[in-house]
């Protein structure tokens, strides 16, 4: 069975998803604050890393632990589902499954205590 990252069409793919999805999160006064002094080049490199080894690909992520790199932040609740829904119109948008989705988004849901409240 080939992983959803083969099958959606490996790091290509996810790095159009991963730019739609921080378009949608910049676009959000919820979360957009959290990304104000960052370098959105190299988050968008980074986060297509980590998605392209979340959803079965290889493993090039070499960052910090989420817990690690969410800390100051405070991440609440609210911010947590805000950037899951995101990430649910970002990969619906470049025709995901739900089934697929589901799993993406599960694996996600995954890491919610390693994220919130650091």
């Amino acid at each position: 069975m080939s992983t959803f990252y083969e099958k959606y069409g490996g790091e290509d793919t996810v790095a159009k998803v991963v730019d739609y999805f921080y378009d949608l999160v910049l676009a959000d006064d919820t979360v957009n604050h959290f990304f104000k002094n960052t370098d959105m080049e190299k988050q968008r490199k980074h986060q297509t890393k980590f998605i392209s080894y979340a959803l079965g690909g290889p493993n090039q992520y070499s960052g910090q632990s989420m817990a690690k790199a969410h800390e100051g932040m405070n991440l609440q609740p609210i911010h947590f589902d805000a950037i899951v829904k995101h990430l649910r119109d970002a990969l619906t948008h470049f025709g995901v499954s739900e089934e697929d989705i589901a799993d993406a988004l599960g694996k996600v849901g995954s890491l919610r205590d390693d994220i919130l409240y650091k």
